[in-house]
């Protein structure tokens, strides 16, 4: 099963700003969507951010809307997602995953993505 690598992440005050990458192994597949999913402890994981591939549409959750931005790149064949996030609270402490979709379909439902990467952690203080 391939898996999307995460990279990024980590312990931040209120305020601070952190960028997450989330690379498709190169030749794996082609993407039409990716996303940004959220986790924190004791909840559901949640939508955050999604972009197409083609159109470059993208999608926000209102909690983070205005504070998030999400780019993607295709440099040599590989295929990046980033999650740029600025004005960071405590209530965006959770781990957070990236995802793909192959098909053509530009989702905020979690089961519609094929492909995960392995989750990481940011940590938020007040």
């Amino acid at each position: 099963q391939v898996q999307l690598v995460q990279s990024g992440g980590g312990l931040v005050q209120a305020g601070d700003s952190l960028v997450l990458s989330c690379a498709v192994p190169e030749g794996a597949f082609r993407p039409y969507s990716m996303a940004w999913f959220r986790q924190a402890p004791g909840k559901e994981r949640e939508f955050v951010g999604a972009i197409t591939w083609m159109e470059n549409r993208k999608d926000y959750a209102d909690s983070v809307k205005d504070r998030f931005t999400i780019s993607i790149s295709r440099y040599n064949a590989k295929d990046t997602l980033y999650l740029q996030m600025n004005g960071l609270k405590p209530e965006d402490t959770a781990i957070y995953y990236c995802a793909a979709a192959i098909k053509a379909i530009f989702p905020r439902a979690i089961s519609l993505y094929d492909y995960w990467g392995q989750g990481t952690q940011v940590t938020v203080s007040s």
